[in-house]
């Protein structure tokens, strides 16, 4: 009987544990995790600091779930501080001591860590950074008797709590180092809308604007940057994240050109019978035909079943990589993305051809219709489509978000997309819809 030993409980971690005890029930498999909370999910945090969910919502299972359903022996509260490659031993502190664990095959998935700005005042108190559903209640604590807060940082995640401080009441002050909001995932045209429904919705918004200093006695009075001054009563960082490889580099593994752990299409790292999976590694985009490193739960999920299925059984499973699908909300503006943007087009050199389509998501005459942002972007040569940025008031811009997905993984041309026998009625789709409108406007009248 193998043992499978996997640390991290989080997505990765957990979808590994339960594929490898599938896959090969004699395995004896731990999971090992340094919170109380398993199979949790980070992306519902925003929602527990607005009031919508409760924090125990964010758990898929329990502990005690897993290792009565599922034979997983689950170890919580339990800091993996060291591993033996060469003896195949995991040290492990819990409970106020330390133990050690053999291991047959060891699956890492340590996730990522928040990014902190390097600069003065970032450890005062009432500065906050967003890391894990364990610890949402102290920062609800934090912010809940302070009436301006600032949030450093214009990703998915700033905006999201951005929403949830507005519902609680809180003027916000929302600071972005570059020239717009998203500029990671959506280039400056489709990103101009969502800064104009932030700012309809009283933000305070600075863009081109960099942290300089968080100032105050023990804890947060200002924050400066730049171009100004300004007093507020907390500060949250949503100023990106990291991998978390201290632990693999520790135990040898290779960290590829991204900063995250170097892994192949089945999870193995250079290490022999070491995989390693999630927010930790990186992956292969299906577009660039290169390594990359992007934090999503989808592929770490995928990634973790592929690493347990693989550590029981060897190379069960390929995963083959990813396109860099993403999608998020303000309020009831759906903001979503797929493979590239045009900076990064430009970026890797690629000729291409991009095309802003405003339409909208019912017929003409059909009530409760949201007007809707299509971007496409394609590839000149071939006219193969790219990249997709769609924004909307309707939760329908995740099924054409959907669609792009699966037409870039698939090398769908321009004209391909625009035959594509795609539904209609009045109540749910205009007769032209919205991704074949935008084909047909990229086609420059060929179409």
């Amino acid at each position: 009987m193998s043992r499978v030993i996997v640390v991290g409980g989080g997505a990765a971690g957990a979808s590994a544990a339960s594929r490898a005890k599938r896959v090969d029930p004699s395995a004896e498999v731990y999971l090992i995790e340094a919170t109380d909370m398993i199979t949790h999910g980070p992306c519902g945090i925003p929602y527990v600091i607005s009031g919508i969910i409760d924090k125990n919502k964010l758990v898929v299972y329990t502990p005690e779930v897993f290792e009565k359903e599922r034979g997983i022996r689950v170890l919580i509260n339990s800091k993996v501080v060291d591993i033996d490659v060469d003896k195949r031993i995991v040290e492990v502190y819990r409970n106020k001591r330390f133990e050690k664990l053999k291991w047959d095959k060891l699956i890492l998935a340590t996730g990522a860590l928040p990014k902190v700005p390097g600069v003065p005042g970032v450890s005062l108190d009432n500065v906050i950074t967003i890391r894990h559903p364990a610890y949402v209640d102290e920062l609800i604590k934090v912010i809940s008797d302070k009436d301006i807060v600032a949030v450093v940082g214009g990703s998915y995640l700033g905006i999201e709590v951005v929403e949830a401080l507005l519902e609680r009441g809180k003027k916000v002050l929302l600071f972005e180092m570059f020239n717009h909001l998203l500029s990671t995932s959506m280039d400056e045209d489709v990103a101009s809308i969502v800064e104009g429904e932030v700012l309809s919705r009283g933000v305070e918004l600075h863009l081109s604007e960099k942290l300089v200093e968080i100032r105050g006695g023990n804890r947060v009075e200002n924050i400066v940057t730049d171009k100004g001054e300004y007093r507020v009563g907390a500060v949250i960082l949503a100023t990106g994240v990291k991998p978390n490889i201290e632990l693999a580099k520790r135990t040898g593994l290779r960290i590829g050109e991204t900063g995250a752990v170097e892994v192949n299409e089945y999870m193995e790292t250079n290490v022999e019978d070491v995989y390693a999976a999630g927010d930790l590694v990186e992956k292969y985009h299906r577009v660039l035909n290169k390594k990359v490193w992007t934090p999503l739960a989808p592929s770490a999920n995928k990634e973790g079943l592929v690493a347990g299925a693989n550590a029981v059984k060897h190379r069960l499973l390929k995963f083959p990589g990813i396109i860099g699908t993403a999608i998020t909300k303000f309020y009831d503006l759906v903001i979503a993305k797929t493979g590239l943007t045009e900076k990064e087009a430009k970026q890797y050199n690629i000729s291409y051809e991009a095309k802003v389509i405003k339409t909208r998501t019912k017929a003409h005459y059909y009530p409760g219709a949201a007007e809707v942002h299509v971007k496409l972007i394609a590839e000149k040569r071939m006219g193969k489509v790219i990249g997709a940025q769609i924004i909307g008031k309707d939760h329908i811009v995740a099924g054409y978000i959907d669609i792009a997905s699966v037409a870039i993984e698939r090398g769908m041309t321009i004209e391909e997309i625009f035959f594509s026998d795609l539904s209609y009625m009045p109540a749910t789709a205009p007769v032209w819809h919205p991704l074949i409108v935008a084909s047909r406007v990229l086609s420059k009248g060929k179409l």
